[in-house]
């Protein structure tokens, strides 16, 4: 009996290759990208963070239009309203016939006499329904300062109709009206306080972490003496300080200048902690040996490094300069009318009557404030970890 051999002429092959590409990417994908997108991809996955970063740019909108988003200008009042209830805004309306239509409006008043007191009051009557339009003719007004118009997004359909979506104040004036008109003064005096509060921080603090020695010596002993100092009463004296004859955009900016004055201290040590950890690496090293000078190595090597630090620490101190000034208007010794804020608006309701028989006047003021805060602190506390190169 033969026994065939058969031997397979095909060569052993050697383990599978598998690839090492992650999965998701595409071939013509480097894996490399920047540290801004790095930072952008990691905040994008924070879903608080990101709604946070929309409410805020709503607020911002609000502001930059608040001319043409306000139903009525903020000065204007009609006694016979005062202390009004909110309106409630509707879509549609039935008919004598029983049909329905399509037709914004809003409920109208109806007045109610207290027999105690004899005190005429108004109250909103459902049966009553006041017709209200977009973009409308209504009160005139300076766009931005620069040109006048009469178009507003939202008003009652005939000149002589009300439409207090958020009630009236003391004096009969529009609370909507003056809510986003202080939604401007509020969102903008943070930021231009927090610039200047950046400009100190940045400046000081990269100085004395750079330099050391008597430099770092002096400018610490500036921030603890700064520090140590209570803001409140401080604040007190320096805003009663503010001459009566002063425009009201003077007194704006020197409040500014006031809040700003004190918000420095703790970004300026932060700076100057991570320019002491710094300042010794190779990159520092070899562009000092480059020829770099001392400006060029603080400013173009070592603070760019700390920009999205930066960023994070600007955004949390955003609040507390919008705080700061509510706190200084509500106590009187901020800013005055005609200027109208959140913390203005909130001074003028302080008082029982007005909590008692009148509370929208104190609610969308603090819940603005409230809001806003909390935004911007989720928003901070977002960036902050998307910052950190050690979190995963």
């Amino acid at each position: 009996m033969t026994v065939h051999t058969f031997i397979d002429e095909k060569p052993e092959t050697g383990p599978a290759i598998t690839s090492l590409k992650p999965e998701g990417r595409s071939s013509g994908d480097t894996g490399s990208a920047g540290q801004w997108q790095l930072i952008w991809q990691k905040f994008s996955r924070n879903k608080v963070a990101l709604f946070a970063g929309w409410v805020i740019l709503f607020f911002f909108f609000i502001g930059i239009f608040a001319e043409f988003l306000a139903p009525a200008v903020p000065e204007a009042s009609r006694p016979q309203f005062t202390n009004a209830p909110p309106q409630q805004l509707g879509l549609f309306v039935t008919d004598d016939d029983g049909s329905t239509r399509f037709q914004l409006h809003v409920t109208g008043y109806a007045m109610e006499v207290d027999p105690a007191s004899l005190r005429r009051t108004y109250v909103p009557d459902p049966e009553q329904h006041v017709p209200v339009g977009l973009f409308v003719r209504g009160a005139p007004y300076k766009m931005w300062n620069l040109f006048n118009a009469d178009l507003h997004l939202l008003g009652p359909l005939n000149p002589g109709d009300t439409m207090y979506l958020l009630g009236t104040d003391r004096l009969g004036r529009d609370l909507l009206s003056r809510l986003i008109y202080g939604t401007r003064i509020s969102m903008s005096i943070g930021v231009v306080g927090v610039c200047i509060s950046l400009l100190l921080g940045v400046v000081l603090g990269a100085i004395s972490g750079f330099y050391g020695g008597i430099v770092d010596t002096l400018t610490q002993r500036l921030i603890e003496v700064i520090s140590s100092m209570p803001t409140i009463p401080l604040w007190l004296g320096l805003a009663a300080a503010i001459p009566l004859t002063w425009s009201p955009l003077t007194v704006y900016f020197v409040i500014t200048l006031i809040v700003s004055l004190f918000g420095w201290t703790g970004l300026a040590r932060e700076v100057r902690g991570r320019f002491f950890a710094l300042r010794g690496e190779d990159f520092v090293t070899a562009a000092k040996l480059d020829g770099s000078s001392e400006r060029r190595v603080i400013f173009r090597h070592i603070l760019p490094s700390l920009t999205s630090h930066i960023l994070a620490v600007v955004t949390l101190a955003l609040p507390t300069m919008i705080v700061a000034e509510t706190a200084l208007s509500f106590l009187g010794i901020g800013l005055k009318a005609p200027i109208v804020s959140w913390g203005v608006l909130l001074q003028e309701a302080q008082n029982v009557r007005t909590i008692a028989n009148a509370p929208w006047q104190l609610i969308w003021p603090a819940g603005a404030v409230v809001l806003t805060v909390l935004a911007y602190n989720f928003l901070g506390d977002g960036m902050r970890d998307a910052a950190d190169p050690y979190e995963s």
